[in-house]
């Protein structure tokens, strides 16, 4: 097995850091790349200012997940956990102590890789893992990188690949935090990272979450989410505002609906009901122990309680699970998007979408229809509200 480790103090991750990590697993055909935060970094002090270490794991964990390399990169808070300075060499033991036939790899910057000698025990570092040193910059080549390979491998013996990568956004975690006081910095960020940093108001960042922009309100809802996730979302933002355009609906309420509807989606039963009680959401006997019906109705507390959306968005969220009787056009656009976006991929999907843009009420009762043929086909119970819905539908369309 081979193993990349990639640490540091990741203040904030950013698409410099993703693109290195890809990068270098691919490079070096790695099996497995381990993300750690440091905790105590050896060769500088956390600026004040600065994200809690366990704010920089999640970050760290949303950095990872859209990565998109499921069953190769994960994260690890080993550095977190141990006291003290986060000594390269002690991670490395560790690693090698878990996984002691593994080849490992170490993966660093180029600063990094120029003052590798002045680190703490570089010989048990370079004893224990191979060194894959990357150029943020096309400058970061071989006249810069030769001198101090050949010096590694004559005094350690040290196993070295370099990679430069050329058109890889040039900026440092210290200058993004300065970008990122000032109100900018967006633009070199995953957006589920960045989304987490304006939900917790960090580096110096103010927004305010009940009036968010569009490209802010996104980031904020993908950092809620699996990357898995996101496509969805998109996709179901995309077909409400086609939706919206066909049947003459405020495209900007179904849009930032969209963007949200799925923002609790991840959530677990008891984190599910314990919003509902917050926002006094009274709850079935079904709805109390299906965790699949919860997440419209704690996205719409969510859409309106914390990010300040008016009460069209909150109803459309709200039912775009279960539907109910005398449906809005909006709510009925949140829904079908939901059910015929564009990564939807089922039998009866096709002429489903057709009939959204010829009868958008014979499609509800079709997409009803087929949700309540697929849940006896599965044995589940049917809600109260979708049969009613459907049976409304049915004597609305005759």
């Amino acid at each position: 097995m081979k193993i990349g480790i990639y640490g540091g103090t990741f203040n904030p991750p950013h698409l410099g850091h993703m693109a290195a990590a890809k990068t270098a697993a691919q490079v070096l055909g790695l099996d497995k790349l381990i993300l750690i935060p440091a905790a105590e970094p050896p060769h500088k002090q956390l600026p004040e200012g600065s994200a809690s270490p366990e704010q920089r794991l999640e970050m760290v964990r949303l950095m990872a997940d859209n990565l998109n390399m499921p069953g190769v990169v994960q994260v690890s808070d080993v550095e977190l956990r141990r006291q003290g300075k986060s000594y390269t060499s002690d991670t490395l033991t560790v690693i090698k102590a878990f996984y002691p036939e593994a080849e490992l790899w170490l993966l660093m910057g180029t600063d990094m890789f120029l003052t590798l000698q002045n680190w703490h025990k570089p010989e048990r570092i370079m004893e224990l893992a191979g060194i894959c040193a990357f150029g943020r910059t096309e400058q970061d080549g071989e006249e810069l990188f030769a001198p101090q390979r050949k010096f590694l491998q004559e005094k350690y013996n040290a196993r070295l690949t370099t990679i430069t990568l050329p058109g890889l956004v040039d900026i440092s975690s210290t200058q993004l935090r300065e970008v990122l006081d000032d109100g900018q910095g967006e633009e070199y960020l995953c957006p589920a990272v960045y989304g987490y940093i304006l939900m917790n108001g960090l580096y110096g960042t103010k927004a305010d979450l009940k009036h968010l922009d569009l490209p802010e309100l996104r980031a904020c809802s993908y950092s809620m989410v699996r990357a898995k996730r996101i496509p969805h979302i998109r996709g179901t933002e995309e077909e409400a505002v086609r939706l919206a355009k066909r049947w003459d609906v405020d495209e900007t309420l179904v849009r930032r609906a969209a963007i949200l509807h799925d923002c609790t989606k991840y959530l677990e039963l008891d984190e599910q009901l314990a919003l509902c009680k917050k926002y006094g959401v009274e709850l079935d006997e079904l709805e109390q122990r299906a965790v699949k019906l919860l997440h419209s109705k704690t996205g719409a507390c969510i859409a309106k309680h914390v990010f300040g959306e008016d009460e069209q968005v909150y109803q459309a969220i709200f039912w775009h699970t279960t539907g109910k009787v005398g449906m809005s056009m909006a709510e009925k656009v949140i829904y079908l998007a939901d059910y015929i976006e564009p990564t939807r991929d089922f039998d009866g999907v096709e002429p489903l979408r057709k009939l959204a843009y010829e009868d958008i009420d014979k499609a509800l009762l079709m997409g009803m229809e087929m949700t309540i043929e697929e849940m006896k086909q599965r044995g589940n119970p049917i809600h109260r509200n979708t049969q009613a819905a459907r049976d409304w539908l049915c004597s609305h369309a005759n």
